[in-house]
């Protein structure tokens, strides 16, 4: 069974599992597939397709496949998830995310209000990506990994200038159990390894080792992480 609010748009091709939920004003793009016991809710936008800026450093791009979510989602109110956009089982997607084309999470995790994953990122299973937190394009993070508020993370280390630039964008790696904590920043292409944490307030200029807490600007390594604090003990 399906519950529709009122205004509720529907493209074509569009699949529903079993008892959907969907709010007011949502618009759901062709061919999106949604899976079983899914909650969309006001005013949210499923499998929008990217626009380019004419002045874009990004290649044109044609018509991106359909977004596919899993089983047990929840969409929030006003958020957004675009095109080629694979969300799996049991994620909550908060009040006001983007969820770019291309990006994968993994089952489980938590996106809180306000974050934005951009474009190309995988994203693994229990993760927590808190308020107001920003994953950059070309990100990868593994599973258990947590984002405190306000986090920022870059890649490019150019800021805007110069077409080398072009050759040089990455984004930051995470590793399973890696944390950080709020407002912290991480430098392009940076590596968090296993059980790594970053202080709130660091700025990350070099990897952070495994199993290693850094902390200051720029983050230097201040203690090993507890072993009550590994994720292996939990």
């Amino acid at each position: 069974m399906i519950t529709k609010g009122n205004n509720v748009v529907v493209g074509k091709n569009v699949k529903f599992g079993e008892n959907v939920t969907i709010g007011h004003n949502v618009v759901i793009y062709d061919g999106v597939e949604i899976g079983s016991y899914c909650i969309i809710q006001d005013n949210a936008v499923i499998g929008k397709q990217p626009t380019r800026a004419k002045n874009s450093i990004l290649p044109e791009v044609t018509t991106l496949p359909p977004t596919k979510i899993g089983n047990g989602v929840t969409v929030g109110t006003s958020a957004i998830i675009y095109a080629n956009a694979d969300i799996s089982d049991d994620v909550f997607i908060a009040d006001l995310a983007t969820v770019r084309e291309r990006v994968t999470i993994g089952d489980k995790t938590i996106v809180g209000r306000g974050v934005a994953v951009e474009n190309d990122c995988n994203i693994g299973a229990f993760c927590k990506l808190e308020t107001n937190s920003y994953i950059t394009a070309y990100s990868n993070l593994g599973d258990y990994v947590f984002v405190a508020p306000g986090v920022i993370t870059t890649n490019d280390n150019y800021m805007a200038r110069s077409k080398e630039r072009y050759k040089h964008f990455k984004g930051i790696t995470i590793k399973t159990g890696g944390r950080i904590g709020a407002n912290a920043t991480i430098l392009p292409g940076k590596v968090i390894n296993e059980d790594g944490a970053v202080a709130a307030g660091s700025v990350v200029t070099k990897d952070v080792d495994t199993g290693d807490i850094v902390a200051g600007v720029p983050a230097r390594k201040l203690k090993e992480v507890s072993d009550d604090q590994l994720l292996k003990n939990q």
